[in-house]
């Protein structure tokens, strides 16, 4: 199916000198624009033979070191960032005719910070951390609400704890690639590269 891009032309002096910036203003376009889900994020992991894998998680938060997602820490995406923090993240926006490609590696969140944020989830939200084995083969879907139906029960009367297993990552940013689709394929593509304290900046060929 033929589609054209009609994006707002992406000049250089568009950008910010920050690419965390730059993010942040299409990031805070993309909401206004009203569009679903845009801290949707598609994140790309290498498992020890080489074989990638990507899934669409969500960003919690945008802060100066980086971006923000949680995961129980048996996830597979835990275990293969776990023998290889590099990853890469895409934020795509297509009623914006934008996505955003961020390159770096991953650290983990302090057990504080997770805590602060597992603290204000959804109780069923928490309670479901508990539940779920992530990634772990299970027998069938009723194995898993008796799971929950269990939790429920352990901390019926208490407030639901950070489990043991389950926290925040942040990726690290080394390189960021802003894309803004025109028409005839003629895409404007800026990519920032870190270059010790600074970022450089250049215009890519679409």
């Amino acid at each position: 199916m033929r589609r054209e891009y009609h994006g707002r032309p992406l000049r250089r002096a568009d950008l910010d000198a920050d690419p965390l910036l730059q993010f942040d203003r299409w990031f805070c376009e993309a909401v206004a624009a009203g569009l679903p889900d845009p801290n949707a994020m598609t994140l790309a992991t290498v498992a020890g033979d080489g074989q990638p894998s990507s899934r669409t998680v969500l960003l919690k938060a945008r802060d100066p070191a980086g971006f923000v997602f949680y995961t129980n820490h048996d996830s597979r995406k835990a275990r293969e960032i776990a023998g290889n923090p590099r990853v890469a993240l895409l934020f795509f926006w297509p009623g914006l005719f934008r996505q955003v490609q961020v390159r770096g590696a991953v650290t983990r969140c302090s057990v504080e910070e997770s805590r602060a944020y597992f603290q204000c989830r959804p109780r069923d939200s928490q309670l479901g951390a508990w539940a779920s084995h992530q990634s772990m083969p299970i027998g069938s879907r009723a194995v898993l609400e008796t799971r929950f139906a269990e939790t429920q029960a352990r901390f019926a009367d208490a407030e639901v704890p950070l489990p043991p297993f389950w926290g925040g990552y942040r990726v690290i940013p080394q390189q960021l690639e802003f894309w803004q689709g025109q028409e005839s394929r003629l895409h404007d593509r800026f990519v920032y590269t870190r270059a010790g304290s600074r970022w450089q900046i250049e215009r890519l060929s679409p």
